[in-house]
């Protein structure tokens, strides 16, 4: 209560199957974990019939049964199950007998009917006087062996069985009408009875019923009649445990232990005893609750009988005494602890070095003064010459039964002594100033020195090992080990030396420290280190492996304060091993104890439970499934595991399915986090290890799963993908698209360039062959004319040659511009002159407007039109006159006029078969985007008009600096370029 752990007295304690331990108190229910305590609640709002609960029972079934002053509760799986709530009654005691039955003892100050009932799926049963339960302020419930019940009230108790009962009433009780009368009953297995009785009469208190015959229990230092008893418990080692109003006792035979606040119990009145499945003794007192446990190390103090608090040495003799230096020579035996020697006080006034020789002699080294104890009776050893021999810091005899001693002086001495007296002296530093002796197994001695290190000294020869500068790091411990090494304790670690080699074993190698204060080896060979931070077993073969791979890191054992180890530091002798294998250990102010060979293990793997799940602050509960919200981002999972020896001790692993690749070692940490987690399923798992590190393997685990955020969902990630796959369709079947245009383009200009051809070789090179061919004809038909042969034949020349320029001029017509030069009116003239030159017929040219830079391309085809009309009015029209107009306006305008036959319409319409003079010329019209006409009579000749937009023709630079915007594009569309004019 003084640490706040509850607002009102604890009452009860009882664990329940899961490993828990429950408190119950005037201020509620309490869970406890070994390090949290933890108030009672549920989520459904669940209320106890009272919040002063006076008792509890974990069932064998897993439930939890309450007792308040307002009626009985039962916890199922967090479900609250209430029987007689607000009757009136009060549950004083709850009981499970051996086939699981439940019952309880209820008091009404106005009722004293039916105090015994019991539970059972239809309700509640109540027995009282009239079924042979005659008792009233009934508070203890047992059973014995038999099967018979036993229920205590204020003035009796009563064995009872349905039918048949057995009324006890001592004279003690007769005149009690208060709260006390029977508050314990507890059968002893063997068949015994023991009653307890919370009356300080005579008669009452502690009784125990043998044969039917109740006596006071009595035991040195105990009279059982004066106690007033609250409560009995036996644990498993069949002590009886007697809780008063004047502390606690416990009682093994006659030996009798009594606790009280005085020496550490929380509060003198004991409401309430139990034992955990661990085998800890828990105590609810009026002021708290105490634990008791068995330790591992023993401690020796003033309270157990050491005379001072200051212990400097301490011996062991093979009769199983032990002996223990301080101000004053005491020996633990059989009977205890007692003061030891003459007037039970040596001569001097502290003891330093204790020793005892192979005769059982027993050597006490104090200030200058060094004594031996024989036949019953201390003889003091003096040197020769009389001198003081200094403080005695060591004692050891050698194989040869010499002992040794050294002597702090000043100066430092190291003494032989033979037949109880000083034989060789050795001062330093001819001999190296030590601290600590031990016998060689081979001879002689070995010495730790002040400087750490270590000494052999045999047959008058001195050799010292160093182990480095390690300033004011004396050894302070030697022992000779059961290997064979010697091994010394300093503050840098344990040096050791073994056939020729030398180590230092440190925290390098798995030691928690470094400093050791003393070093032991047990009966099986294992190494014992009273260290600064605890004591260390190093079994023998891990030492085996340390002298083969001294970088190994050895497994070892530590031993702290939760098992009992004081640490300390004792400058003098600080341990021994007795007969039966105990080893002891001084740290100045106790003596310490451990038995290797019957160590307390606890051989039970922890319960691991998963208290709570917390997500983004909000809590979940763990019975349903857990679905955590979206975009969740910080989770915390609270864990324990339910081992009371030592809970600081328990060691965790965990590992969350779905995110962590291996197990995480939180080590004693009862928390887990994690963040920012992506949405799936989970399982969270966890294990633990008890204090001597038995694990749990199967451990508790708990499932969850995080929801998606619509982004994070399988179908809004099947969207997306199909989406993509849709968008990488679509730009598939565009580039798709745009290769077929691109190919479709470039057949159509390649059969656009097919035609221009067959149009040019037409114009030109078919038609001059076609004239040659006229000529020959002609001269042919007039072959006896030798000088008109010559004629046709020169004019053939003349034709041939034109046909040849004229083919060379169509090839080149590929690579370059029709003309020359960027003029029409000059290429129209040179027509129109060789009209004149192959006919009669009278031709003019006439120019309107300011002439134009064209486009070459657009410009080639204007002329091709023109001089193709130019020449079908020479060789078809039978013209007399040829007029040729050429307009620079908004648009080109070009005509062609003649003065003929005319043209057949159905001939205009739809030209003349094997002829494509008119479907040449209107193809190229169609490809420069010019309006083409014929208008032609007999009466009055042909007239051709070409209209070409002046966009397409003339060179006007648009607003990215390129000429002939509309042209560039309609090349464009073709897929066609003209980056120069000989495009």
């Amino acid at each position: 209560m003084r640490d706040g752990y509850f607002g009102g007295e604890p009452n009860a304690i009882a664990q329940t199957k899961d490993g828990y331990i429950w408190l119950g108190s005037r201020d509620g229910l309490f869970r406890f974990d070994g390090v949290r305590f933890v108030r009672w609640s549920t989520q459904s709002g669940e209320q106890l019939p009272s919040s002063q609960i006076w008792t509890l029972l974990g069932a064998r079934d897993g439930s939890l049964w309450i007792g308040t002053d307002a009626g009985l509760a039962h916890l199922v799986n967090n479900r609250l199950i209430l029987y007689q709530k607000n009757e009136g009654w009060s549950v004083a005691n709850i009981f499970e007998d051996r086939d699981g039955k439940i019952w309880f003892a209820r008091v009404r100050p106005d009722d004293k009917t039916h105090p015994l009932c019991q539970v059972h799926d239809a309700g509640v049963d109540c027995y009282g006087s009239k079924d042979g339960v005659d008792v009233f302020g009934a508070g203890a419930i047992a059973q014995d062996p038999s099967g018979d019940l036993w229920v205590g009230g204020n003035t009796t108790y009563v064995r009872w069985r349905p039918g048949v009962s057995k009324v006890y009433r001592p004279q003690a009780l007769q005149s009690n009408e208060g709260n006390g009368g029977v508050r314990g009953l507890l059968p002893a297995a063997d068949g015994s009875l023991w009653v307890g009785m919370a009356l300080a009469v005579r008669g009452a208190g502690l009784q125990h019923m043998v044969d039917g015959t109740s006596k006071p229990f009595v035991a040195p230092n105990l009279n059982g009649e004066t106690l007033e008893v609250q409560a009995l418990y036996i644990d498993r080692q069949d002590s009886l445990w007697v809780g008063t109003t004047g502390g606690l006792y416990r009682i093994r035979g006659t030996e009798v232990d009594h606790y009280e606040s005085a020496n550490g119990l929380s509060g003198d009145w004991v409401k309430k005893i139990f034992e955990d499945r661990e085998g800890n003794v828990w105590v609810a007192t009026s002021r708290g609750i105490d634990m008791f446990r068995d330790l591992r190390v023993k401690s020796f103090s003033k309270r157990e009988g050491l005379i001072e608090g200051e212990v400097e040495s301490v011996s062991a003799s093979r009769d199983g005494n032990v002996w223990i230096g301080t101000g004053r020579l005491q020996v633990l035996g059989p009977r205890g602890l007692s003061l030891f020697g003459p007037g039970k006080r040596l001569p001097g006034n502290l003891v330093t070095s204790l020793f005892t020789d192979h005769a059982g002699r027993l050597w006490a080294g104090m200030i200058n003064k060094l004594f031996v104890y024989e036949r019953e009776s201390f003889r003091e050893i003096t040197k020769q010459d009389g001198s003081a021999l200094g403080m005695m810091m060591g004692i050891a005899e050698d194989s040869e039964h010499n002992i040794w001693v050294e002597s702090a002086g000043p100066p430092g001495t190291l003494l032989r002594i033979q037949d109880l007296k000083v034989r060789q002296q050795f001062p330093a530093p001819a001999m190296p100033l030590a601290r600590k002796i031990v016998a060689d197994p081979q001879g002689g001695i070995w010495l730790g020195l002040v400087t750490g290190d270590l000494a052999r000294y045999r047959d008058g020869q001195v050799n010292i090992f160093t182990f480095g500068n390690h300033p004011n790091s004396r050894v302070l411990a030697i022992t000779a080990a059961s290997d064979g090494s010697i091994l010394g304790g300093t503050a840098f670690g344990v040096v050791g030396w073994k056939d020729g080699k030398q180590q230092i074993l440190t925290v390098q190698n798995g030691l928690p420290c470094n400093a050791v204060n003393a070093l032991i080896s047990d009966d099986a060979g294992n190494l014992w280190l009273y260290a600064q931070c605890g004591l260390i077993e190093i079994p023998k073969q891990q030492m085996q492996l340390w002298w083969e791979h001294p970088k190994s890191r050895l497994s070892l054992r530590v031993f702290d304060t939760l098992d009992g180890v004081e640490p300390g530091w004792a400058p003098f002798n600080t341990s021994a091993k007795t007969p039966d294998g105990r080893l002891w250990f001084s740290n100045s102010s106790v003596v310490q104890m451990i038995d290797p060979a019957h160590l307390p293990e606890n051989t039970l793997p922890p319960p691991v439970d998963i208290s709570a799940l917390v997500a983004d602050r909000r809590a979940y509960p763990l019975e349903s499934a857990i679905r955590l919200a979206p975009q969740t981002r910080d989770l915390e999972i609270d864990y324990t595991a339910l081992s009371y020896v030592a809970p600081q001790k328990v060691l965790f692993r965990y590992m969350l399915e779905g995110h962590d690749a291996g197990w995480q070692e939180p080590g004693t940490r009862r928390q887990a986090f994690y963040n920012d987690l992506p949405p799936r399923k989970y399982r969270f798992r966890v294990t633990a290890c008890n204090n001597d590190g038995v694990w749990n393997e199967a451990g508790a685990s708990v499932d969850f799963s995080i929801l998606p955020a619509y982004y994070q969902t399988a179908w809004f990630r099947a969207f997306c993908v199909a989406a993509f796959l849709l968008l990488l369709w679509v730009l598939y079947q565009f580039r798709l698209r745009q290769i077929q245009h691109q190919f479709n383009i470039g057949l159509e200009a390649q059969v656009h360039e097919r035609t221009r051809i067959a149009r040019d070789f037409h114009d030109t090179y078919l038609q001059t062959i076609q004239g040659s061919k006229l000529v020959a004809d002609s001269a042919l038909k007039q072959s006896p004319d030798p000088a008109r042969m010559r004629l046709a034949l020169e004019q053939l020349s003349v034709w041939l040659a034109r046909a040849t320029e004229e083919g060379r001029a169509t090839l080149s017509s590929l690579r370059t511009s029709a003309t020359e030069r960027n003029d029409l009116a000059a290429a129209f003239q040179r027509a129109i002159e060789e009209s004149r030159m192959e006919s009669s017929m009278e031709a003019s040219f006439s120019v309107v407007g300011e002439i134009s830079e064209m486009h070459p391309i657009v410009r080639d085809e204007v002329y091709r039109i023109g001089y193709e009309a130019i020449r079908n009015a020479r060789v078809h029209s039978q013209a007399t006159h040829l007029q040729v107009e050429l307009t620079y306006a908004e648009d080109l305008t070009m005509r062609v006029r003649d003065n003929g036959v005319g043209i057949d319409p159905a001939i205009v319409g739809e030209g003349r078969e094997e002829h494509f003079g008119l479907q040449g010329m209107r193809e190229r019209a169609r490809r420069i985007m010019a309006k083409f006409t014929v208008d032609t009579s007999a009466a009055s000749g042909t007239e051709i008009t070409l209209v070409v937009p002046g966009g397409i023709i003339y060179g006007r630079t648009n607003s990215g600096g390129g000429k002939w915007p509309a042209i560039e594009a309609l090349l464009k569309r073709l897929g066609l370029t003209s980056k120069s004019t000989d495009s």
